[in-house]
Formats: C-alpha cells, structure tokens, sequence
C-alpha cells in the first residue's frame, strides 16, 4: 500500500502504537498518531492524510465531533471508525457525520489492514451485520424524511446507463469486487465509475452516493 497516508487518533497508548506499528509493517505511511480527538482535527492539514483511523470514544471530544471537524479541515479525507462499540446509534451517529467506515475492535488483524486498503479506494466498510443496519437506517430515512425527487427544481446530472447500473448496485450495499464480478467488468473500471459518478453528482464518497441512491428509488 505505498502512497497511502494514514492517522491514527486513540487516546490508549498501546493500542494506538500497536495500531500504528502494524499499519506500517503492512507497507502504510502513517503520517500522525494522536491521543485526543482536538490534536487530530489541528494537525489534518498539515499531514494530509488519507485515511484517518479513529476511535469513537476520546478524553476531549466525541469521535462524531472529530470526524466533522476532519471533514471541514480536509474534505477528502476518509474516516475508517475503529471502536469498542456496536451500538447502533454509534454506527448511525458516525456515518451520518462522514465516516467511510465502521470496524469493532474485536476485528483480526487482515480484516483491519483489508478494513484500511478499502476505506483508502473510497468504498464504505463495516463489521459484518452492520452494514445492514446503515442501509436500513437509510432507506428508512429516504421514506419519510427525504422524499424522493419529483421531478421539480433543478433536474439531477445525466449518468450514463453504465453509471445507473453501478450505481443501484452501491446502494444495495456490494463492493466493488462485486460489482465488478457482476457486471463483467475489472475492479479498476467499476472504481472509475464510481468516481465520475461522485464527480457528476458532487458528492465526497461512497456513504453518500448510497443515500444519494436510495432516496431515489435506485435499491429497489
């Protein structure tokens, strides 16, 4: 994984090196490790990372708070949620506020590192079972607080058949590989997709283009 930039923000020391240490034994560049939520939203600037490792619970402020002042320092910037918790309204509370992702602690190894490579190319990851519960939250969203489009307004950007097609599969959840098997295409084309999709759309990651989706009907 040569290129990508990683952070890395827990205020448990251990963990934190721990984390760090196999990241870089796997071939990331971390670029900061922090132990208070402030320090990383300060110093995301200036290292410019990729991916921010982040764990929910923090001394100083919540790890939503963190991801949002993450995302007005560095836009582009990818969250992957690395936490203790499951509970439900902590996986919704993070999405909502920008997190690529959202892995439990109990994860092994590879599936952390696989967790990371994931999150860096843009795709949304989440422990097994969770994923679930964010599209559902979603849909239940689309259907009674965000109407779908009626046609008024500004009409959205035309997406080529190509791009529909790609995108009704992001919003029932597949991966990229996935898709690609699906489709018949390679891992890289379906990502291109994607990205020109978000282009179009003027949207930041995958998170949001399944939302994007599934207000629209594009799940069904």
């Amino acid at each position: 994984m040569s290129g990508v930039r990683v952070m890395v923000v827990d205020d448990h020391p251990m963990w934190r090196e721990g984390v760090a240490r196999d990241l870089t034994e796997a071939g990331y560049h971390v670029v900061a490790s922090c132990g208070q939520g402030r320090q990383a939203v300060r110093v995301v600037a200036a290292t410019v990372p990729d991916v921010v490792v982040l764990d929910l619970q923090l001394p100083d402020i919540s790890g939503v708070e963190v991801i949002r002042g993450l995302r007005a320092a560095r836009p582009e910037v990818r969250v992957l949620m690395l936490s203790a918790s499951g509970e439900q309204q902590d996986v919704l509370d993070a999405v909502k506020a920008g997190a690529t992702g959202y892995l439990l602690k109990s994860a092994a190894l590879a599936e952390f590192l696989e967790a990371v490579r994931r999150t860096a190319a843009g795709e949304p990851v989440f422990t097994p079972g969770l994923a679930g519960l964010v599209l559902g939250e979603y849909r239940r969203l689309a259907a009674v607080g965000q109407p779908r489009s009626t046609g008024r307004g500004s009409p959205p950007p035309r997406l080529t058949e190509r791009e529909t097609e790609v995108l009704r599969l992001v919003a029932k959840g597949m991966s990229y590989k996935q898709i690609a098997e699906r489709l018949g295409l390679s891992h890289r084309t379906v990502q291109n997709h994607v990205q020109h999709t978000l282009n179009k759309l003027q949207l930041h990651n995958r998170v949001e283009l399944t939302r994007y989706a599934i207000e629209r009907g594009l799940d069904d």
